[in-house]
């Protein structure tokens, strides 16, 4: 006679459930961003720790092989990577949330600085943040750089680098080097914006070298969505949820058909 193991199989069935249902952590998808320069995307490495939004990689850009670039254009940029997301739409009270990381190895009088900024469809850009080198002081918000807009959430709101030479690839030969007082790394700063106006927009990355090409400074960033939502994703329909308990049920009811089944047909064999 046959036998069906239903124990067995309820147990095999569930834990095939519980697999699905576990979330597990996925790298940034910077494949549909517009970059200039060096951009990449990278595991936890050297001092720059994954971000707090949970991916498994983070995204960065680098001035090391940057291009030539104006940066925000206050004077004495040379070389640097920005990086632009795909356009998105965003209502009046959306949020925008990302996580942002400045490293530089630079230091002295050589002021690198990073920034993001929003670039409406048709307006003047929106600073977000701006990160610049220096001895002393708060790396973030940059001196002698845009004021973040007034609708900006930073957190902390004012941060110093933490000193040394900082380990980090994106940062090539430099990596683990430091020209004077000032290089290091801000770790990990949550920056927020509520839209004012329903718009289509985009969110710019940038990194740049200060009055020289050498001792090579990087931004890392995450998380960027808008409304919960990753920049570049198009929001999936909403699939109507069953309850774990209608679930199991049903995958009773058809073990116990099943069982049945064999049942029947052994009945009819020995008959």
């Amino acid at each position: 006679m046959k036998t069906f193991n239903l124990g067995l199989a309820a147990t095999g069935l569930c834990g095939a459930l519980g697999l699905a249902s576990t979330a597990m952590a996925s790298p940034i998808d910077i494949s549909g961003w517009d970059c200039n320069g060096n951009c990449g995307t990278s595991a936890a490495d050297g001092d720059i720790t994954l971000s707090p939004f949970g991916n498994s990689e983070y995204g960065w850009i680098s001035t090391n092989d940057g291009n030539d670039i104006d940066g925000l254009d206050v004077g004495d940029e040379t070389t640097g990577s920005t990086i632009t997301s795909p356009e998105f739409s965003a209502d009046e009270g959306d949020e925008l949330n990302f996580y942002f990381n400045y490293v530089s190895s630079d230091g002295g009088g050589f002021t690198d600085y990073a920034w993001a900024q929003i670039l409406p469809d048709s307006a003047a850009p929106i600073q977000l943040f701006t990160a610049r080198t220096t001895p002393d002081g708060d790396t973030v918000p940059g001196f002698g750089l845009p004021e973040p807009d007034a609708d900006v959430t930073l957190d902390p709101e004012e941060t110093p680098v933490i000193p040394g030479a900082p380990e980090w690839s994106p940062l090539g030969a430099n990596s683990g080097s430091c020209w004077d007082d000032g290089c290091g790394y801000t770790d990990w700063i949550q920056a927020s914006y509520l839209f004012e106006d329903t718009g289509t927009y985009s969110l710019e990355f940038g990194v740049v070298n200060w009055q020289d090409t050498a001792f090579q400074s990087g931004l890392a960033f995450d998380g960027a969505t808008i409304a919960g939502t990753a920049i570049g994703d198009d929001p999936a329909p909403t699939p109507v949820p069953v309850p774990a308990s209608l679930a199991l049920m049903g995958l009773g009811l058809a073990g116990l058909t099943l069982v049945a089944g064999y049942r029947r047909r052994d009945a009819a064999v020995t008959g």
